[in-house]
């Protein structure tokens, strides 16, 4: 794994050439950012019939710039019961794991599954000589990377809460560390069943093992439920609407953030969104084939047209961004109880069990089960139906150990469940309440 030209040894042309694609995967990971805060306001502002941003620049597109600009000559405040060094510290912990996701993620390259037989890697391409990926970086182990990018950045928020020296940031804070364990095992899972089918912890590998046709993608060879549970997990892991309960300015002012100002609470917003493009990028490599079409694409010599993977890429990215923005203008915000139902209660059965299932698939499939003699169709067929049932009965349990619990807690606070009483009755009650209120008013 890794880049082939540093298969050989490392020299200092070596060095040279890695640096300069750090830089490169900085700098486009910073665009991509910008442009990702004015396509959402843009997005957002259209779907509920505004303008959105249109006088900085064409169409608007300088705005974020102006708005960086603003905030760094604005007074960057301190609070003075606050943890300086934490405090100071908390906006990196939460920006720099960001880019660092970003790096394992393949942008560009002509993939072709042909071309691995021998084992080699796919999606290289050659300038001066060396061969080269198209990513700043290919770890044996980057799935693993990726996940504890992913746990290092609550870090950030975690931080900036506790340091603040206010209880409003500091229940903020509270709230991402509860969430961020609520959900990373929902997300560890869905990764797990990548890895299951893949075979790999590399992102190159992944996206080779997904080149050549629509089936092979894990879209499909993981069955879809992955995905899913992967899409909301990584939203609740961003803690964008309708997950951003760390932020709820109707409860916590303005979240782990608040006594946040200039160019430090600039980092925030920037993370924040650095995060969303990357987990758009990250969802797109896993489940979509990242660089690799998802078809045979006639008169293209693939070998030579590596800016063809980078138009796929981010015509996929593209649609995972306006998801994201797609969720944020028409959910509303959950519930704290709802947020962590959804989590411990749905997702992770959900995911835990579907990873069970593909694991049983993948045996029956190498004929390792044996229910039918030599028919790995039939074996493949059992196992769903006795996964499905199985998971059906586990639902019902789980239901009905929940609904035990729900009972007990109102019966030891002495309250009794009332089950939803009729729309007729509601009103009923209503307007007895309003008479009430009035004739009192009257008394008075």
């Amino acid at each position: 794994m890794g880049h082939p030209f540093l298969a050989d040894g490392v020299d200092f042309g070596d060095v040279i050439m890695v640096i300069v694609m750090v830089v490169i995967s900085f700098t486009l990971c910073l665009v991509a950012t910008m442009l990702m805060v004015w396509f959402e306001r843009k997005v957002v502002s259209r779907l509920q019939n505004r303008i959105g941003p249109n006088v900085a620049g064409p169409f608007g597109l300088l705005q974020t710039l102006a708005d960086g600009i603003k905030l760094f000559f604005k007074e960057d405040l301190i609070p003075t019961r606050s943890d300086r060094f934490v405090f100071q510290l908390a906006p990196y912990l939460s920006l720099i794991p960001a880019f660092l996701t970003f790096t394992l993620v393949p942008i560009a390259g002509a993939f072709d599954v042909s071309d691995t037989a021998d084992g080699s890697q796919s999606g290289t391409s050659t300038i001066f000589g060396r061969e080269f990926l198209w990513q700043a970086a290919d770890l044996p182990v980057g799935i693993l990377f990726f996940l504890a990018m992913s746990s290092l950045g609550i870090y950030g928020i975690m931080l900036a809460g506790w340091s603040s020296g206010s209880k409003y940031p500091l229940l903020g804070s509270v709230r991402a560390t509860a969430q961020a364990i609520s959900y990373e095992a929902a997300l560890g899972l869905s990764l797990a069943a990548v890895i299951l089918v893949t075979g790999t912890l590399s992102t190159n590998g992944i996206v080779t093992a997904q080149a050549g046709d629509l089936s092979r993608l894990n879209l499909v060879a993981t069955g879809f439920i992955p995905f899913i549970v992967f899409l909301i997990a990584g939203t609740a892991e961003l803690n964008r609407p309708p997950f951003d309960l760390v932020e709820a300015e109707q409860e916590l002012v303005g979240g782990f953030h608040t006594e946040y100002s200039s160019i430090r609470f600039a980092l925030f917003f920037l993370a924040e969104f650095m995060n969303t493009v990357t987990m758009g990028a990250i969802i797109v490599t896993l489940f979509f084939g990242g660089p690799a079409p998802l078809f045979d694409l006639p008169l293209i010599d693939f070998p030579s047209a590596w800016y063809i993977g980078f138009i796929l890429f981010f015509a996929k990215l593209l649609v995972f961004l306006f998801i994201f923005v797609w969720f944020r203008a028409t959910l509303p915000r959950l519930r704290y109880d709802q947020l962590m139902d959804l989590g411990w209660k749905v997702l992770i059965p959900i995911s835990l069990g579907w990873l069970i299932v593909l694991g049983a698939i993948r045996v029956a499939q190498d004929g390792n089960i044996g229910i039918f003699d030599d028919n790995t169709t039939a074996d493949t067929i059992a196992v769903l139906v006795i996964g499905f049932l199985i998971g059906g009965l586990g639902y019902v349990l789980l239901r009905k150990a929940i609904d035990n619990a729900r009972e007990d807690r109102l019966a030891e606070a002495g309250l009794t469940a009332v089950a939803n009483p009729d729309l007729a009755e509601m009103d009923a009650v209503n307007t007895d309440a309003a008479h009430a209120v009035d004739h009192g008013m009257g008394g008075h």
